[in-house]
């Protein structure tokens, strides 16, 4: 398969600011552009073939501004940690000594289970600088899960935080986990365990750079993901070491991030949104990356962080957004923050409306996946449109594309599609680790399909309509799960919701919707009436929802993405995995 290895072309705006010295990310791409037309002609990414992050960006922002804050790390007992960059050059260089010293190199798997601990950056750094291969993985990993992982990926060495369950789920996966030879422990001390405190701090902080075929070039691979699962079992998808330049867009012309901003994306390491906003495009920008520990979401709490730590630059899921929208917003002082975007979701209009009431801030938002970076999106001081996806990435050639691969006109509803028969794009996957079968079946013929489904208008803005999953064709009706569960958010009952489709003898399928209510409201056969009034008043009446179930929770990712295949198979009473 041919991987990445020369320019990419798309589109954006940008909004040019008088800069007293060069930021990093210039050496790879222009910073300034007239508006959204030159961007999309214009914005090329060029980098040499032995490209590496953390040696190219990283070690030199070290030697260049070495006593520049790289990040805040605020931890859950209120504990504060400030790293500048050359902070992580050192502690990386020291972690890819101890990693080397365990018979870790080049193109050898290593598994992170590390939550929000600082040393997930310092454990990715040190893994790109030995060319061995990272995988980021949620804390909630049962012992099925890991097996799972760690045979289908040949994972070699286990990360792992000393909290909750996590060592415990390890050890009794290990027994089954034919490749795993080394377990190496953050913040404690375990049998059977390497410490990872201990490791780094006896090794040197001298590392240097491996040269030749013990390097690594943009085509070798970097990072696998496993995808958040919204349609059931999750998927390898494998980058390579192009992929963090695919970022220079996310955080310089979508984030906006500045190099005396602090930026805050929502994010466990677990989950690829994680690189996307608090690692590789941030630290092109030269900004502060905020990191907030925690265990549960409270909206009052971190809104009070937003406040104490004065962030300028915001991103979050749509559900964090839909939890501070009915919180008092005029409590806390957010004057700080200049910009808010969201992805994972569509972002419903009613939620933009009431966050730029409550605060004068339009939440931009941008649409790409696991297997990609942002396809679509918002772009700084591109003139957003609520409700819209955005516009298409420089980087890619989008496309909206019937079943057999033809583009379809404006207003007509299609698969979201990047075409690849001119050229890979910097931030498009490798393949599906060890599955050829699967790749085929999204990438062929000089396409790939997102499995995305939504349409453009006259002006070349997309509009979401759902995962092709999740559409429920209704009495002849194709109906998108997006738009309804829009119209339900207007309800000042409903905090959040989840559309699906169930099985009904003459319409062949009728909508559903699993519904949390908002404080203060409690379930009602009455309410349910004025749900379902609302929304034929709010969108055509054959998509109003003939079924509602109130719930105390909606399933969801760790990213935030609802999980609807959770609730059709509950209803459809099959065993969720």
């Amino acid at each position: 398969m041919q991987i990445p290895g020369g320019y990419c072309q798309v589109n954006l705006f940008y909004l040019k600011e008088e800069q007293t010295t060069m930021r990093i990310f210039e050496k790879y791409t222009r910073a300034d552009y007239e508006d959204y037309y030159d961007f999309k002609k214009n914005f090329r990414i060029n980098a040499p073939e032995t490209f590496n992050f953390a040696y190219d960006v990283m070690d030199v922002l070290a030697e260049e501004k070495p006593d520049k804050t790289a990040m805040i790390w605020l931890g859950i007992s209120g504990e504060e940690k400030r790293f500048t960059f050359h902070d992580f050059k050192v502690l990386s260089n020291r972690a890819a000594n101890f990693f080397s010293a365990q018979g870790i190199g080049k193109g050898d798997m290593v598994m992170l289970i590390l939550k929000r601990r600082y040393e997930f950056w310092v454990s990715m750094l040190a893994l790109h600088k030995l060319g061995a291969i990272a995988i980021p993985a949620t804390h909630l990993l049962t012992k099925k899960d890991i097996v799972y992982r760690n045979n289908y990926a040949d994972v070699k060495a286990i990360v792992c935080v000393n909290e909750g369950e996590i060592p415990q789920h390890v050890e009794a996966a290990e027994a089954e986990s034919s490749t795993l030879q080394c377990k190496i422990l953050v913040a404690g001390k375990r049998e059977g365990w390497l410490s990872f405190d201990e490791g780094i701090e006896q090794a040197s902080e001298v590392f240097e750079r491996p040269q030749g075929e013990a390097g690594t070039t943009l085509k070798d691979p970097m990072i696998l993901f496993f995808t958040s699962g919204t349609t059931g079992m999750p998927k390898m998808v494998l980058h390579n070491h192009s992929y963090p330049l695919a970022h220079i867009q996310t955080a310089i012309f979508w984030h906006n991030v500045q190099p005396d901003g602090i930026h805050f994306t929502v994010s466990d390491s677990g989950w690829g949104k994680c690189l996307w906003g608090k690692f590789y495009g941030q630290w092109f920008g030269e900004t502060i990356v905020f990191v907030y520990e925690f265990d549960k979401f409270v909206p009052q709490e971190m809104l009070q962080v937003i406040q104490d730590y004065k962030i300028t630059t915001f991103c979050a899921p749509p559900t964090i957004y839909r939890y501070f929208i009915k919180e008092d917003l005029s409590k806390y002082d957010l004057s700080a923050l200049k910009y808010a975007t969201t992805a994972g979701e569509a972002l419903n209009p009613e939620v933009f409306d009431q966050f730029k009431r409550a605060t004068g801030i339009d939440i931009k938002e941008a649409f790409g996946q696991t297997e990609t970076t942002a396809i679509l999106a918002n772009f700084v001081c591109m003139k957003g449109q609520k409700g819209a996806l955005g516009r298409p990435s420089p980087l890619y050639k989008v496309d909206i594309v019937d079943e057999e691969g033809n583009s379809c006109p404006p207003g007509e509803t299609g698969e979201i599609a990047v075409h690849t028969d001119q050229g890979i794009p910097y931030g498009l996957f490798m393949c599906y680790y060890k599955d050829e079968a699967l790749t085929k079946k999204a990438w062929h013929d000089g396409l790939y399909r997102t499995g995305d489904l939504a349409w453009k208008d006259e002006k070349g803005y997309y509009w979401y309509v759902g995962r092709a999953d999740d559409v429920i064709k209704s009495s002849g009706y194709r109906i998108g799960p997006f738009e309804v569960e829009s119209a339900l958010m207007e309800h000042p009952a409903v905090l959040e919701t989840g559309i699906t489709g169930v099985p009904h003898p003459e319409r062949g399928q009728v909508i559903k919707a699993t519904i949390v209510l908002a404080p203060g409201y409690t379930p009602s056969e009455e309410l349910k009436k004025e749900l379902q009034d609302h929304v034929k008043r709010a969108t055509a009446p054959y998509k109003y929802p003939r079924v509602i179930e109130f719930v105390d929770e909606l399933p969801k990712t760790i990213s935030g993405k609802i999980k609807r295949f959770e609730i059709r198979n509950k209803d459809a009473g099959q065993e969720t995995h």
